[in-house]
């Protein structure tokens, strides 16, 4: 296919780059970050769409997205597929794809997990909305940029999917962290700890896969001084999506509004900017009980 790539970050660059390498031509823009190689430069974002069968995006957040389709789908060649791979906004994806389709285009809004190093070894989990059609166009990409890619229904169901998820996500993270902190103070080994939860009731993604406690379980950030793998910035951006969503779905959703708060005093009152979201562990370790 004839792919235009909006976006070239941190996860952009590498999912572009195995476009390439399976063979597509990709044709990409960002205002900063270099293309990958193979990737032919665009000038515009505009001339990065004009005359693709498949424009992917890859944009910080809601507004830049609102912003990058205000310029391109007037260029797109109907039958063509808008794919944005961001997460933003339901409210956001539905009003793209709604854009989208009133200009004869299909619109899938399809939403990753898997970081940085998923969007590298090709790994990624997409989780999309759209149309039947849109889903099956692109879905032989989503087989290479990933391993898995679910069609969560219409439009926006691929953001209310993620948002969902990783609130889980950012739940779960730190209420583990607080149980290896209070492991701690109670004097059981944290390997210890780890053999009981991993196999028992309390077992998680947060603690089988991506412990917070350097040295206990597989490899992960907490292991490389809590470099991020997924970053607490990312994290909170992620939780007050969730927010924003329950807000405007009138859902109750206590909490997922704690974990906003605790991310937030992390990433902007503490030291939390720049680590994984799992360095929340050395947050409580250092924590007293309120009084």
């Amino acid at each position: 296919m004839k792919i235009g790539f909006i976006g070239l970050g941190n996860m952009g660059a590498p999912m572009a780059a195995n476009l390439v390498a399976a063979g597509h031509q990709v044709t990409g823009f960002d205002l900063a970050a270099p293309c990958p190689d193979g990737v032919t430069k665009a000038d515009t974002a505009v001339a990065a769409a004009t005359g693709q069968d498949v424009v992917i995006t890859m944009l910080p957040n809601g507004a830049i997205l609102r912003s990058v389709a205000d310029q391109v789908i007037p260029a797109i060649q109907p039958g063509a597929v808008l794919l944005d791979c961001s997460t933003v906004d339901v409210e956001s994806a539905r009003a793209v794809a709604e854009q989208a389709e009133a200009a004869g285009l299909m619109a899938v809004d399809a939403p990753v997990s898997g970081g940085i190093g998923g969007a590298s070894a090709g790994t990624l989990t997409f989780m999309a909305g759209g149309s039947d059609a849109g889903f099956a166009k692109v879905n032989p990409l989503f087989d290479i940029m990933g391993q898995k890619a679910v069609h969560c229904g219409a439009a926006g169901a691929g953001q209310a999917a993620k948002i969902c998820n990783n609130m889980i996500l950012g739940v779960t993270m730190i209420a583990t962290c607080e149980a290896f902190a209070l492991a701690d103070k109670l004097g059981l080994d944290r390997a210890k700890m780890f053999d009981v939860v991993s196999t028992s009731s309390g077992y998680s993604w947060s603690m089988n896969a991506y412990c917070p406690a350097p040295g206990v379980g597989p490899q992960s950030p907490a292991d490389n001084d809590y470099k991020p793998g997924f970053a607490s910035e990312l994290m909170l951006k992620d939780l007050r999506l969730s927010q924003q969503a329950a807000e405007a779905a009138d859902a109750d959703t206590p909490m997922g509004a704690r974990a906003t708060e605790l991310y937030t005093a992390f990433v902007e009152a503490e030291d939390g900017a720049g680590t994984d979201f799992s360095a929340m562990l050395p947050r409580f370790e250092k924590r007293h009980r309120p009084e």
